[in-house]
């Protein structure tokens, strides 16, 4: 078990922290929970660079990491959902995206095929990351508006990318059987 492995692992294990944290109602619950997602969210970018640096990268993290970030942001997605402050059709284009690409991904890679992560994904997930904070973060000036922002953002790259990925991966969709 390597430490980038180590970090996915950290990361899946803050997601039932970060939805305990949400659930009960502590002072400051709603700071502590940003910071918790930005904890776990901050070691997405790490362990990936700490892999690919001292080449051990693994099948566990190939795996386990992008199922690690869709639990992360899924989980944080349906809770702003509960808390009434994210629109469920929001959450559902968000979350619909990650499935259709995964789903991309897996046919590919029962041709032995990977799809990397593009720019574009990149973006994707930062500006999401970015809007689940504000989202959280109601003591921020101009909250609700900035929270709005961020996630609108995130909802184009979230869009963007995914038909980016479809649209330079359909010969993987056609070969699958379509």
């Amino acid at each position: 078990m390597n430490l980038p492995n180590r970090l996915t692992l950290a990361r899946i294990f803050l997601v039932p922290v970060f939805l305990l944290i949400v659930s009960i109602k502590v002072p400051y619950g709603d700071i502590l929970a940003a910071l918790v997602f930005i904890l776990a969210a901050s070691t997405d970018g790490l362990d990936g660079y700490i892999a690919r640096k001292n080449k051990i990268v693994t099948r566990f993290g190939k795996i386990m990491d992008p199922l690690a970030d869709k639990l992360l942001v899924t989980a944080a997605l349906i809770s702003l959902v509960e808390l009434q402050r994210l629109a469920a059709w929001v959450a559902v284009i968000i979350i619909g995206r990650e499935f259709a690409v995964t789903g991309l991904r897996a046919i590919a890679a029962s041709d032995g095929n990977v799809i990397s992560a593009s720019k574009l994904g990149k973006f994707k997930t930062v500006s999401q990351i970015v809007a689940i904070v504000a989202m959280f973060l109601r003591q921020l000036p101009f909250y609700p508006l900035l929270g709005h922002a961020a996630m609108a953002v995130a909802i184009f790259f979230t869009i963007w990318s995914g038909i980016d990925y479809f649209a330079k991966n359909w010969h993987v969709v056609k070969k699958g059987g379509i």
